[in-house]
C-alpha cells in the first residue's frame, strides 16, 4: 500500500485507498461509483472483495483483482488465491516490471491524483479528488508544519486509508524516513516497536493517544527518546494529552478534512504557554488553533450574513478555509462541489467553531452530525436511515455520545409505533438490527426509547438536547456477551461498576 501512493500514480492511473472496515455492499458501491479498473487485495480481504464485486450491478463491468500475498507474513497461504493469482507475491510482483519504465508524468500539475471517499456518506458517496499540485503543497506543508528532520523513523498506527495516512507517505519519503508498518496493533505492539524500531514519529487518531496512556505498566517499555506523535480527528482530551505527554511522548494536534489532504490547522505553541501549569498546557494544546503555512486563510462565519464572528471565543460560527491543498471538487457531484467549494475559494467545511481573540480557533461541534469515533467518521443521517427500516421505529435520531476510549460513539433515541409488533424492541433487538445491516464500528452503542423526541417548532428534531441527554447517560454496555461467569466480593463488584452492570443487567 506505501508504495503503491507512488506507483500507481507514477503509472498515471489514480490511486484509491479502501477502507478495510467497510463492509461488502458499501465497498461495492465505491466500486460502482469510482468505476475502478483495478483491485489490489491482501488475500485476508479477498472474501470480503468477492462479496462486494457480486452486489455489483449485473451492467457495471468488475474490476480485475490482483490479490499480493505477503511472503513475510507467518500465516501466508498460496491456498486462498484464486487460480488466476498463481500465489503471486509481493516480489514476483516486482519482477514482472520492466526496470526501464518512464514515469508518466501528468499532462498539468492540476491532473488528478488521488480518490478518497469521505467516511460515513456511503448511501451517497463523496468521493474527494486532489490533483498533484495539490498533495505536493500539503505534504511539503506538514513537513514544515511537524518539523520533521532528515531521516525519521516514522511508526504507522493511521491507516493509509484515512485521506492517504495524511500524506505522511509522501513526506517520509521526502524526508529519506524508515517506516513501519503494522498489520494490526495494541499498546503492547506500539511499545515494542518504538523501542525496537527506535521510533521518532508517529501519527493516530485521540484513541491512540489514550490506548498508550491507559497500557498498565508491564506492556509499557522506554521511549528510546522523545516520540512526536501528531493527532487529529477529534479534539483529544486534555486529561489524555497530559497522561501522554508525561510518558516522554511530545503531542502535536492538528485540523484538517479529507477534502484538505492534511493537516489545515496547527496548534502553534507559544512559549508563555511553558510557565502554565501541565492541565492548562493540555487544555490549550487541545484547541485546533491557527492556520498552517499553506492554508491561504482561516475564518469562522456567520452562516446567515457570511460575516466573520466576534472574535471572542464564545460566538459560534461556521468554519471556512482556502488555499492550495483544498480538493478538485467530488467526483460526479457538481452540486455538492458547488456547495463545499465557493467561486472565491472558500472551503465550507461544514464545522462549527468560535475564533479566539489571539486568532485561535477551537472547534465546537459538527454542524453535520457526524461522529468521529476511534477515528473513524459516521454520519448519523445514515445510521439512522437503518433504524428507520426496522418496522417498529416511529422516529429515530442518532448523536455523537462522549466517552473516554472511543473518545465518541453512536447514541440512538428512538420513539416505537404503537401495536406493530406483539411487543416492542428492546436495545439488544435494535442493535441487532443495526448490526446485520451496516458495518459494525457505525452501530449505535446505545439505545434510548423515548415516546417523543424533541422537536422544534417546524417539527425538526433537536440534536442538540439529544447530545445533552447522551453525555449524561451512564457507560455504555457491551454490545454482545462474549463469555459469562460469575464475579464474587470486592472484585467482582469493583469491576460491575466500571463496565456499567447492575442487577437487571445480564
Amino acid at each position: 500500500m506505501y508504495e503503491m501512493h507512488f506507483g500507481v500514480p507514477m503509472s498515471g492511473a489514480v490511486h484509491n485507498t479502501i477502507n478495510l472496515r467497510l463492509d461488502a455492499r458499501t465497498i461495492s458501491i465505491l466500486l460502482h461509483h469510482s468505476g475502478s479498473k483495478l483491485v489490489f487485495v491482501d488475500p485476508l480481504s479477498l472474501p470480503l472483495l468477492h462479496d462486494a464485486l457480486r452486489l455489483l450491478p449485473h451492467s457495471h463491468q468488475p474490476p480485475r483483482v490482483i490479490p499480493i500475498e505477503d511472503p513475510y507474513e507467518e500465516n501466508a497461504n498460496s491456498s486462498v488465491l484464486p487460480a488466476a493469482g498463481g500465489g503471486l507475491t509481493y516480489e514476483k510482483l516486482i519482477e514482472m516490471g520492466d526496470p526501464e519504465f518512464k514515469w508518466v508524468r501528468p499532462r498539468s500539475e492540476w491532473d488528478p491524483m488521488v480518490l478518497n471517499y469521505t467516511s460515513g456518506n456511503t448511501s451517497s458517496p463523496k468521493g474527494v479528488v486532489h490533483c498533484h499540485r495539490g498533495l505536493y503543497i500539503a505534504t511539503v506543508d506538514s513537513l514544515i508544519d511537524w518539523s520533521v528532520p532528515k531521516q525519521p523513523v516514522y511508526l504507522w498506527t493511521l491507516p493509509m486509508f484515512h485521506a492517504n495516512g495524511w500524506s505522511c507517505p509522501w513526506g517520509i519519503a521526502a524526508a529519506g524516513g524508515t517506516n513501519v508498518c503494522l498489520r494490526s496493533f495494541d499498546a503492547t505492539t506500539i511499545y515494542a516497536a518504538l523501542a525496537t524500531y527506535r521510533v521518532t514519529h508517529m501519527c493516530g487518531a485521540p484513541v491512540v493517544l489514550n490506548m498508550l496512556a491507559n497500557a498498565p505498566d508491564s506492556t509499557r517499555r522506554p521511549l528510546p527518546g522523545p516520540v512526536q506523535i501528531l493527532t487529529a480527528g477529534a479534539s483529544p482530551p486534555a486529561a489524555v494529552l497530559h497522561r501522554v505527554e508525561a510518558l516522554g511522548f511530545s503531542v502535536s494536534h492538528g485540523y484538517g478534512l479529507t477534502e484538505t489532504g492534511g493537516m489545515a490547522l496547527s496548534c502553534t505553541w507559544k512559549a508563555e504557554w511553558d510557565r502554565l501549569p501541565a492541565a492548562e498546557r493540555a487544555r490549550l494544546k487541545a484547541r485546533q488553533d491557527i492556520r498552517t503555512l499553506a492554508t491561504t486563510d482561516i475564518d469562522v462565519i456567520d452562516g446567515s450574513t457570511g460575516e466573520s464572528v466576534h472574535r471572542d471565543g464564545t460566538t459560534m460560527g461556521e468554519i471556512v478555509l482556502r488555499g492550495g491543498c483544498v480538493m478538485l471538487g467530488y467526483l460526479k457531484d457538481e452540486e455538492a462541489t458547488s456547495r463545499a467549494v465557493r467561486p472565491d475559494g472558500w472551503f465550507y467545511t461544514g464545522d462549527v467553531g468560535v475564533m479566539h481573540a489571539d486568532g485561535y480557533v477551537e472547534i465546537k461541534d459538527r454542524s453535520k452530525d457526524v461522529i468521529i469515533s476511534g477515528g473513524e467518521n459516521l454520519s448519523s443521517v445514515e445510521v439512522e436511515s437503518v433504524l428507520y427500516g426496522h418496522p417498529a421505529v416511529n422516529k429515530a435520531a442518532v448523536v455523537a455520545r462522549p466517552v473516554e476510549y472511543w473518545g465518541e460513539t453512536p447514541c440512538a433515541f428512538v420513539s416505537i409505533k404503537e401495536g406493530v409488533l406483539a411487543a416492542p424492541p428492546t436495545e439488544a433487538e435494535v442493535i441487532g438490527w443495526c448490526r446485520e445491516r451496516m458495518p459494525h464500528y457505525m452501530v449505535p452503542k446505545t439505545v434510548v426509547f423515548k415516546p417523543e423526541l424533541p422537536k422544534t417548532p417546524t417539527g425538526k428534531i433537536q440534536k442538540y438536547v439529544l447530545r445533552e441527554m447522551a453525555g449524561a447517560t451512564g457507560s455504555p454496555r457491551p454490545n454482545r456477551v462474549q463469555g459469562v461467569c460469575r464475579l464474587d466480593g470486592e472484585l467482582g463488584s469493583r469491576i460491575g461498576e466500571i463496565i456499567g452492570l447492575n442487577e437487571s443487567t445480564t
